[in-house]
Formats: C-alpha cells, sequence, structure tokens
C-alpha cells in the first residue's frame, strides 16, 4: 500500500473565520467544526491572497499571489507554465476527484479544473453529477444521466440568452426574477446533495482495493447570498424571525436585491437590517456545519484516516455591512481576507496545536504538494526545495519562512466596477472601488495600501474590527511595513514577468457562463 497520504482540500466559499467557534464567535453554530478543530492545529490569523474567489482559488491551487499568476478577472485564465495542484498531484500518481458548487470554479473555462481525472459540479440548472446522486435505480439512472446530458445541450441557446442579452440581464435584477433565477439556476450549487455525494463516494471507495491515493477538493457555496437556511436553523438562530414582519420583509428585500449583494453602501445598515443579514448569514453557517458532521463522521471512520492530511480553509469572507460595504469585491479588510484554516494529519499533526502567526493560505499548495512527496522530475519551475520551505508544515514544527508576515492584494472585478459606474458613479467615486489595494499583516499591525499608496494602519488585537485608523500616530512602524509590502510587491511583480498569462475567455460565446457570473454580481 502506498505511504502517500490521501488528501482532501474543503474550501468553505465565502465564510468569515470570526463567525466559526473555535475562532471565538458564538457558542453552538458550529459544533462539528469545532470538535474537528480540537483534534488538529488551527491557524488563527490565515490571510487568503485575494477578496474574491477568481484570484483566491488561482493562488490555492498555484501557490502563486494575484499579480504572478495572473488570474483576477473572470475572463483570466491560468496560463500554460502554471502547476495547478492537481495535475501535479495527478503526474505523482493520485486519484484526483472535484466535487464543486460554484460556477466560477466549476464552469468557468479558467484552467482551475485541469488536473482533475474526474471533476463534479452541483452549480447551474443542469449540474454534472455522479450517477450514485441519482434517485432512479438501474438501469434508469443510466437513461437519466443521458437524458440531462441532453438537456444540458438544448439549454445552452437559452442559457447564452440569458448571458449575452441585457435585456435579460436587466429582467433579472427585478425582484420578482431574482427568486426564480437564483432557485432554478442552482447558482449557490447544491451544497448538502454534494457532501452526500462525496460521503457516499468515500464509503464505496473504502470497499474497494485502491493502489492510488486519493486527493479531494470540495468547495462549499453555503455562507453566500440569497440566504434561505432550513426553519430549523433559522428558528435557532434568529428566533426573532418568525413573529418579526419587518425581519421577514428585510430579508425578502435582501434575497430579492441581486445587484445589492456586492455593491459599496450608500447608507450605513439600519440595526434591524445589519442583525437579520448577520444572524441569517449565522443560520447558513449552522447549516453548513450541520450536514459537515456527517462527513467529518465518514472520515472517521476510513481505513486510512491516520494517514488523511485534512485542509479546511476559505477563499475570502463576506462584508455584511461592515466598512459600509457588502459582498467580497473592494476591500483589504479583515471580513473578507481572513479566512478558517484548519489543518488534521494524524500521523504528522497534534491535536489541539492553535498558531496566532500570520500566514498566507496560498501556501496551502506547498503544503499539500509536499506532504504528497514523489513529485514528478517532469515540471518545469516545479522546486521540491521551495515547496518544502513553505509547507506550513514548517510553522506547526517552530519554524517560519515568512518571519510572521501574510500579504493580500485586491484586484476588485473589473466587470461589477463598470455595473457601479453605470448606476451609482458617485459611491464609486467615494469609494474608490476600481482601486487596487494590497495589505500586509504582520505580527499585531495590518497596513493597507490604495493605489501604492499607504493609507490605513490598524493594530489588530485592540482593534479587531479595524475601525481605528494609527497610521499618522505610528510613523515609524508604517514606514517600516511599507517597505516590506514593496518589497513583496516588487519580488511578486518579478514573478509576472517570468510567467506566461493565459488565454483571454470569450465570455460571449460560452453557452452557460454569463447569467450565473451576473447571478453572483461580477458582471453587468
Amino acid at each position: 500500500m502506498t505511504t502517500q497520504p490521501d488528501i482532501i482540500l474543503l474550501v468553505l466559499d465565502t465564510q468569515r473565520a470570526d463567525r466559526l467557534g473555535v475562532y471565538g464567535h458564538r457558542a453552538a453554530v458550529t459544533p462539528h467544526l469545532d470538535n474537528f478543530a480540537s483534534q488538529a492545529a488551527l491557524f488563527e490569523q490565515a490571510i487568503a491572497p485575494a477578496q474574491w474567489t477568481i484570484p483566491s482559488h488561482a493562488s490555492l491551487f498555484t501557490g502563486l499571489y494575484p499579480t504572478a499568476h495572473q488570474v483576477t478577472q473572470s475572463n483570466q485564465s491560468l496560463g500554460p507554465d502554471l502547476h495547478h495542484m492537481a495535475e501535479v498531484l495527478d503526474a505523482a500518481g493520485y486519484e484526483t476527484v472535484g466535487f464543486c458548487n460554484n460556477p466560477l470554479v466549476g464552469i468557468l473555462n479558467n484552467g482551475f479544473k485541469r488536473g482533475f481525472q474526474t471533476f463534479y459540479n452541483y452549480g447551474g440548472a443542469i449540474p454534472s453529477l455522479p450517477r450514485s446522486s441519482s434517485s432512479l435505480p438501474p438501469p434508469l439512472n443510466r437513461l437519466g444521466e443521458a437524458y440531462t446530458q441532453f438537456l444540458r445541450r438544448i439549454s445552452y441557446p437559452v442559457q447564452n440568452f440569458f448571458g449575452q442579452s441585457d435585456l435579460a440581464f436587466r429582467l433579472s435584477l427585478n425582484a420578482w426574477f431574482t427568486p426564480l433565477w437564483s432557485k432554478m439556476a442552482n447558482f449557490k450549487g447544491q451544497n448538502e446533495r454534494s457532501v452526500k455525494d462525496l460521503v457516499h463516494f468515500l464509503q464505496q471507495r473504502e470497499k474497494q482495493a485502491h493502489a492510488k491515493p486519493l486527493f479531494l477538493f470540495i468547495n462549499l457555496m453555503e455562507t453566500h447570498l440569497p440566504f434561505w437556511p432550513p426553519g430549523e436553523f433559522i428558528d435557532r438562530l434568529l428566533p426573532y424571525f418568525r413573529s418579526s414582519k419587518e425581519a421577514r420583509t428585510i430579508m425578502r428585500t435582501w434575497n430579492r436585491a441581486a445587484y445589492r449583494w456586492a455593491a459599496p453602501l450608500a447608507e450605513p445598515l439600519s440595526e434591524l437590517e445589519s442583525r437579520v443579514l448577520n444572524d441569517m448569514y449565522d443560520a447558513e453557517v449552522a447549516y453548513q456545519d450541520h450536514y459537515l458532521g456527517d462527513l467529518f463522521a465518514a472520515l472517521t471512520g476510513r481505513e486510512r484516516q491516520q494517514n488523511t492530511l485534512t485542509i479546511i480553509t476559505g477563499d475570502h469572507g463576506d462584508a455584511l455591512g461592515d466598512h459600509q460595504q457588502m459582498g467580497h469585491a473592494f476591500v483589504a479588510y479583515q471580513e473578507l481576507v481572513q479566512v478558517p484554516l484548519i489543518m488534521h494529519w494524524p500521523q504528522h499533526i497534534p491535536a489541539g496545536v492553535r498558531l496566532d502567526t500570520p500566514v498566507s493560505t496560498r501556501r496551502i499548495y506547498h503544503t499539500v504538494l509536499d506532504a504528497a512527496g514523489h513529485l514528478p522530475n517532469h515540471l518545469p519551475r516545479l522546486n521540491p526545495a521551495e515547496v518544502h520551505q513553505l509547507t506550513l508544515l514548517q510553522n506547526i514544527q517552530g519554524n517560519d519562512p515568512e518571519n510572521g508576515t501574510a500579504y493580500a492584494e485586491v484586484y476588485p472585478p473589473l466587470n461589477l466596477v463598470k455595473a457601479i459606474a453605470q448606476r451609482e458613479p458617485e459611491l464609486l467615486r467615494s469609494f474608490r472601488s476600481g482601486s487596487l489595494r494590497r495589505a500586509l499583516v504582520r505580527h499585531d499591525l495590518k497596513l493597507i495600501q490604495v493605489d501604492n499608496r499607504p493609507e490605513e494602519l490598524f493594530h489588530l488585537p485592540d482593534d479587531p474590527t479595524e475601525l481605528h485608523n494609527v497610521l499618522a500616530s505610528r510613523p515609524g512602524e508604517s514606514a517600516q511595513l511599507n517597505r516590506e509590502l514593496n518589497r513583496i510587491s516588487n519580488q511578486v511583480e518579478r514573478q509576472r514577468e517570468q510567467m506566461t498569462a493565459g488565454d483571454i475567455i470569450d465570455l460571449d460565446a460560452d453557452e452557460n457562463l454569463q447569467q450565473r457570473l451576473r447571478s453572483l454580481g461580477y458582471i453587468e
């Protein structure tokens, strides 16, 4: 039997770290995740390299910052000389399988599926699911699968209409139409179903003899707007909701206001709006934790449990009125870039470890490849020594190759910038939503640059919500952090010069993509 570990990478899309109990949130919201984390290593200050799905996943899959991998917009793809994590693992002898709920990862032809031998996508009107997910018995399930493929083909012209027609997009923003497309198009995926299918996959695989180790990638979209968790979680987290007509009206309005899911707020949320949105987010987090309990139970019973590296992280967080922002498009504050990071590997990681040193989640790439070992020699630019140096196991073992520093880049989605410019240009100017932001977290301090100028400095232990800018009162530390931030950004620029950019995706020619991007609020 192979000595290479099984590797499971679970990405909780749009998951704020501060909404998990193990990160200090209110009790009983995430008991399953909290229990799993108690048996693992937890990074208290994990910083995503980007604030939205596409550049952040590209960094997870390549180990590079956005400027270097050059996939910062929805029409860009990974370059040919970038080694996707799954490609390297495939070449290293792994079975590579993906279960994905985010269309930006599972549908877009951006190279994110490179290296996966099997990839299931749960988003869209006609998802691509494992045969075992069908409720039909054999051989009807095979006929159902063929019929689904037929429907997927004939649905392309309809989806193309919604993807290319300005009229269709304007219709999609109408309050009466948003609930229709968001449900029918599965634009948040089918998260609980995907976990059930994954558990079944693991159980069936356990019954078979496999020479290859396993790499599993899972993306869950539960905590993205719109919010519609089951009633039991609403009753537990929002006990006032059923009796408050005003609260129900607020949630109904927000669930229908697709444009507002990503735009800055002209006025701060009202007290009740803020309470409802934040509590409903917690209800989604609790619901997600509920069905993750089945996955954790399945992992516990596996033969290779002791030699399985499981990494749980987020690609980014979400603003729910924080700093007068909604969504995750424009700023570099902690609610967007601080994400959970939990690592479980019984043979190598002691239980209950907590590390407060800032780390970049782009290093998940190095951690996974270093754990896999047997890296192929024929891949250029793959340096095993660098991979080993940047594994997060270094931090767990008491070494810190990046000296308590984590760096993030905020490239705003340009199509969304254009949408705001057309609708509310004054917001674009006042919030500088089109600006490039960079952030550096070093130990207790965080510096944010806007268009290459240092503008904000926060002392995170005293000010975790980043409300008190101390840039002017700490000039020496600000200057030192700014020099370090510029050093890293210059290094990343040099990396970009050595990379070949990927193809530009022709979004207009894609039959089923544009409407999904619009539903997520990323294009106009």
